[in-house]
């Protein structure tokens, strides 16, 4: 099955350079070209591609408000294209902007092109893939923060968002925030990576959440047990 692939970047150069590199792999097709945020939102909708490459800045409409948009826009008879968001810059404001947005991946444009042929692959079967440098520092991030003081044993605990996970939705959750691939958190719970791929689809949509990366996001700001125990940055 060939991944459908919509570019979105503002310098023409830009765009011809990567479907020439994208269209020379096997299985990946580039469908369209956008100039700018607001014909990225009008060109996901008319080809309704599988992943949309997604510059940040863009004139006019950036890509971080291109990608929201796509997120939350309707899609009936089709399933929502996934985003990956390249461009030059790795400022953090820029990482956390677009993950809110929605993105399912995060790489610079330095990125080898295996890298990027691997990461458009990944966002298409509905994992995420953040560029390595962004991973440590997002995971980083969360890991120093402090865990939420523990209320008083007088007090009732508000109910949090991840306590109607089963058991083994939160193993689940717990490697994906980790940074695991399905194939590896089946190796580790011994389960087949399509029930694991079903698991993750269900804490999505239990949670109310878009990716995996939003879900690894809430896991460490619910202060999931044993995360912080395991807190370093995925291998």
């Amino acid at each position: 099955m060939t991944v459908r692939v919509l570019l979105a970047d503002d310098q023409e150069m830009v765009r011809a350079a990567l479907r020439v590199v994208i269209d020379r792999r096997d299985g990946l097709a580039v469908v369209g070209e956008a100039a700018d945020g607001a014909e990225a939102v009008a060109e996901a909708a008319r080809l309704r591609p599988d992943v949309v490459v997604m510059d940040v800045r863009m004139p006019g409409m950036t890509g971080v408000e291109a990608t929201r948009r796509i997120m939350a826009g309707p899609w009936e008879g089709g399933a929502r294209p996934r985003v990956l968001v390249l461009t030059t810059f790795d400022l953090d404001e820029y990482v956390y902007a677009a993950l809110r947005a929605g993105a399912s991946g995060f790489l610079l444009k330095n990125s080898p092109i295996d890298q990027l042929e691997h990461a458009i692959r990944v966002v298409a079967a509905g994992e995420a893939m953040l560029a390595p440098s962004v991973t440590r520092r997002l995971v980083t991030a969360f890991a120093a923060a402090p865990p939420a003081p523990e209320p008083p044993a007088s007090e009732q605990r508000a109910p949090g968002r991840l306590d109607g996970l089963t058991g083994r939705e939160s193993e689940v959750l717990l490697l994906v925030a980790r940074g695991l691939a399905n194939a590896r958190i089946a190796e580790l719970l011994g389960l087949s990576e399509a029930n694991v791929k079903s698991r993750v689809n269900r804490i999505l949509a239990r949670l109310g959440l878009e990716n995996r990366v939003q879900a690894a996001i809430l896991a460490y700001k619910e202060d999931l047990p044993g995360l912080r125990d395991g807190a370093g940055p995925p291998g």
